[in-house]
């Protein structure tokens, strides 16, 4: 990472986009240090053609024991649960919600999709991409449903978005730096909630019970989460070269260099993330959205049941509960769940009200995108392989 800095301009796109798009100019960096060798551009290109799905391997032993184990999770949620609660209604309770309440929910949650897609497009697509409207459908959902049905932490969704991206024509550099952009978006709402909401709660800015440890603890995580990005975006872009130097070359030089280099690229990634904030682009607010119209899911889906508690409950119950996906399950199946019903008690909801509520909530978040993602996949298949049909040489 030592080229000169140059503007990432690419054929068709007028000179000067990139600034006026908020790309930081370690981004432009990256654009150069990938670009110096045509040579090896080519090479790279070769090697494009013939990658391959990205290895969240779909074989048969695999699908089949995450399909046991989201069947059995699911079995154990609405019928073995209610029983130890000693909720022996809930199963009637939920046959019974309300219709308009829980239509709504549905409809929410596809708001919540789009968001996610606006904010996918407004971070990676560039006038000269060939990622339009349908593709990027295709790549987001399947990426959501490889999330939900394979125990990688998210993992599976990454690469496959990752691979995508690459065989679409971006360079690897730059397909790194725009996802940890997109992830710091999308999680910089995620901590800025906890922190928010979580202080809110506990001084009585908002209203709600304020338990010491499910609001004062998560908002405390939220700052020092936000913190450490803001200050490794304090990094210089070239620091794995500057540690390399510092190790006086050598072995251990490079092993050094090495060890930064994944530093160097979050800095990057969250310089690229501030710099499209300050860019003013109304999509970023997807990032928003694909959190709050999934939070107005779970809301609707207590109304549809009997009632909610304060918003700010919820709101801070439901970002409790998704730091269980963490945990090396599908889809959090379990984690999740647990962790938002154990929230709500603590917050003094009712039990049987937040387990019919987040049972049904899950029902939504899980399966809405798994269904139809698992099409797109399938659909993004035969996208890539169009983009590959379309760079082969003709011979007529």
């Amino acid at each position: 990472m030592g080229g000169p800095a140059r503007s990432e301009q690419r054929p068709g796109e007028a000179p000067g986009r990139v600034e006026t798009l908020g790309v930081p100019e370690d981004e432009r960096h990256l654009s150069a240090t990938a670009a110096q060798s045509e040579e090896a551009a080519a090479d790279g290109r070769m090697r494009d053609s013939t990658e391959e799905m990205p290895r969240v391997r779909l074989t048969r032993g695999r699908l089949l024991a995450s399909v046991a184990f989201v069947v059995s999770t699911v079995a154990f949620l609405y019928f073995v649960l209610p029983k130890l609660l000693g909720l022996r209604d809930t199963w009637n309770r939920i046959q019974h919600g309300n219709l308009w309440w829980l239509a709504l929910a549905a409809a929410l949650e596809v708001v919540s999709f789009l968001s996610y897609m606006l904010l996918f497009r407004a971070v990676f697509i560039r006038p000269s991409s060939r990622i339009g409207w349908r593709a990027s459908y295709e790549i987001t959902m399947a990426g959501l449903a490889a999330t939900r049905l394979f125990a990688s932490a998210g993992a599976g969704g990454v690469a496959l978005t990752a691979w995508a991206l690459r065989r679409s024509g971006m360079e690897p550099r730059i397909v790194a730096c725009r996802m940890i952009a997109f992830m710091a978006l999308l999680y910089g709402v995620f901590m800025g909630a906890l922190l928010i909401v979580g202080l809110g709660l506990y001084f009585s800015i908002l209203p709600g019970s304020n338990p010491f440890a499910i609001t004062i603890v998560p908002a405390i995580f939220g700052g020092v989460v936000i913190a450490i990005f803001l200050a490794v975006s304090l990094l210089p872009d070239d620091v794995d070269r500057l540690v390399a130097r510092w190790g006086h070359g050598g072995r251990l030089g490079r092993l050094a260099g090495h060890a930064a280099a994944a530093p160097a690229a979050a800095a990057s990634g969250v310089r690229t993330a501030i710099a499209l904030v300050r860019s003013r682009d109304s999509s970023l607010l997807g990032a928003v959205g694909w959190w709050g119209f999934d939070i107005a899911v779970l809301w609707s889906c207590f109304h549809a049941f009997g009632g909610s508690p304060p918003m700010a409950v919820v709101v801070m119950s439901y970002f409790v509960g998704m730091l269980g996906n963490v945990l090396p399950l599908p889809g959090g199946i379990g984690g999740v769940d647990g962790a938002m019903i154990g929230a709500f008690s603590a917050f003094g909801t009712a039990v049987p009200l937040a387990v019919v509520a987040v049972l049904a909530y899950r029902a939504f978040a899980f399966w809405l995108p798994t269904l139809p993602g698992a099409v797109a996949y399938l659909q993004l298949r035969r996208t890539v392989q169009r983009w590959r049909d379309s760079r082969a040489p003709s011979y007529t």
